[in-house]
């Protein structure tokens, strides 16, 4: 029997607080080189095919249907921690253009497997499991890194925007939110934060949600840098989640002259990315963020800005899942099924 994890059991039995030390300790035992993460192959999809939404196919102004190419990324991301019973595998998708019809960009499932006999455990919603371990991300380093009360500048209003958010007011004493991203989309994002009793507010420039933060957050899937360095203050916190290729870029080369420190959470990943390629960083100049976990790297004046570049880990997927299957066997929630 399967057990299934669905967004909504997912979402119940999700809490940050619990989530922060699981993705912390993932980090270490990866920091040691106690895991199995192998390559993470990514390529494009949606080549030469129609858009359809809702069972209509998209036509451009010459009543032509709407092909283009590519739709999205896939990404196939596999994980091992030593020592534990399962490990799991990540099937993630990221399409830009869902934005236009009010769907999420990632999408993800995970598939949890018994380590000792291979068969498999649960299907979970990776989508949530995604957001929720990326946000810790976030938290994690805003509680290492930064100042004790934070000003937050965010960019970007989509869901990612929203979980490091919620994770950074979860652990750090936060005392104002600005959002910026060029679409409407930042009003509802600040609305939704404001529900949750997050002081969040939103700019209509990107100058206004960086000036006078002390953390800010990129959280896009820009191909160019979403904020001037220069406007960055003394002793800020940069956050980068959103670029995972070398086509993709939040951050400007300012940004990186000026940071003191650069931190990654997979360096040899990192490194490949249009952030430090157009930085002209290369690996050996990113400290792995799991040293400032062990105590090994930090801030070392309240002047210095740094850096924190984040292209996921399926290491922390795999952590994460196994907190929430334990969690729902517990709970006796979710529903088996056979294959």
């Amino acid at each position: 029997m399967v057990r299934i994890l669905s967004t909504d059991v997912i979402r119940s039995l999700l809490s940050l607080p619990e989530l922060f030390p699981v993705v912390e300790e993932a980090f270490i035992k990866q920091g040691r080189g106690e895991v199995e993460r192998p390559p993470r192959p990514h390529f494009p999809v949606g080549i030469n095919v129609d858009r359809v939404h809702d069972g209509i196919n998209e036509v451009n102004p010459d009543g032509e249907s709407e092909k283009s190419s590519p739709l999205g990324t896939a990404l196939t991301m596999p994980a091992y921690i030593h020592g534990r019973d399962v490990y799991a595998t990540k099937l993630a998708a990221v399409h830009p253009g869902n934005t236009d019809h009010f769907l999420p960009t990632v999408n993800a499932q995970v598939v949890l497997t018994d380590a000792t006999t291979g068969l498999p455990l649960a299907l979970l919603d990776g989508t949530t499991i995604t957001s929720a371990r990326t946000g810790c991300i976030g938290g994690l380093a805003a509680e290492y890194l930064a100042a004790d009360s934070t000003r937050l500048g965010v960019l970007g209003a989509g869901t990612q925007a929203r979980w490091q958010t919620r994770a950074i007011a979860a652990i750090s004493d936060l005392e104002a939110v600005r959002i910026y991203s060029p679409s409407d989309s930042r009003e509802d994002c600040a609305a939704d934060l404001r529900a949750e009793g997050i002081p969040a507010e939103a700019v209509d420039s990107a100058e206004k949600a960086v000036s006078e933060a002390n953390v800010v957050v990129s959280a896009t899937t820009s191909a160019d840098p979403v904020f001037a360095g220069e406007l960055l203050e003394a002793g800020t916190l940069v956050v980068a989640v959103g670029a995972y290729t070398a086509e993709m870029q939040e951050l400007d080369a300012t940004t990186f002259e000026r940071a003191s420190q650069v931190f990654a959470d997979v360096p040899e990943e990192v490194a490949d990315i249009g952030d430090i390629r157009e930085s002209n960083l290369s690996e050996s100049d990113l400290t792995p963020l799991s040293d400032v976990f062990e105590g090994d790297a930090g801030r070392e004046s309240d002047d210095e800005i740094l850096v924190v570049e984040s292209v996921g880990s399926a290491v922390l997927d795999a952590a994460t899942a196994q907190y929430l299957y334990e969690k729902a066997r517990e709970r006796n929630v979710g529903e088996d099924v056979g294959l």
